[in-house]
């Protein structure tokens, strides 16, 4: 098996498990938000906690599955302008805006969430809630989800460049 297709395979076999593990952070989204309704509304307890915590569950459930979402084409998408075009036509737009638009956004972000994951790690950073939980975490995924999002940005172009050359990937 050529490199390339090894390298299409395991990135879209990685961000399918990590897609697939990282959907389930939605059960506990919706269980914590659930106690929080029925503590707040029926004993007028509300928790310091919920609030954060499902903040930070919901970030790392949005970000975790953004190259999942890319793997299966699940991002907006302008379908007006490219229905009219052949699956080549496709795979040749597709192309230019991943060169020109996609991979330009993500280096760019990859390469400020690290300085800013790195300042708020070696601040040990809290969040200034009465809670108070680590934000140094969380802000360490945002590096991660853009990672996954570069490698799946490259394998989305290798099946689009074997598209535009008429080859089975």
């Amino acid at each position: 098996m050529p490199i390339v297709k090894l390298y299409v395979s395991f990135v879209d076999g990685l961000n399918e498990w990590v897609g697939r593990i990282f959907s389930i952070v939605i059960v506990p989204i919706v269980l914590i938000a659930v106690l929080e309704v029925v503590c707040r509304r029926f004993f007028n307890a509300p928790t310091i906690w919920s609030f954060e915590v499902l903040k930070q569950l919901f970030a790392l459930h949005f970000m975790m599955l953004a190259a999942y979402g890319l793997l299966h084409k699940a991002h907006i998408s302008i379908d007006v302008f490219t229905i009219r075009l052949s699956e080549k036509g496709r795979a040749l737009l597709d192309l230019f805006c991943y060169l020109i638009f996609f991979f330009p956004f993500c280096l760019i972000i990859a390469k400020y969430s690290y300085a800013y994951a790195a300042v708020s790690w070696s601040s040990r950073e809290e969040s200034w809630s009465v809670f108070g939980p680590p934000l140094y975490p969380i802000k360490s995924v945002i590096v991660v989800t853009f990672v996954f999002l570069v490698l799946q940005g490259i394998s989305e172009c290798i099946k689009n460049i074997y598209v535009v050359k008429g080859k089975e990937l």
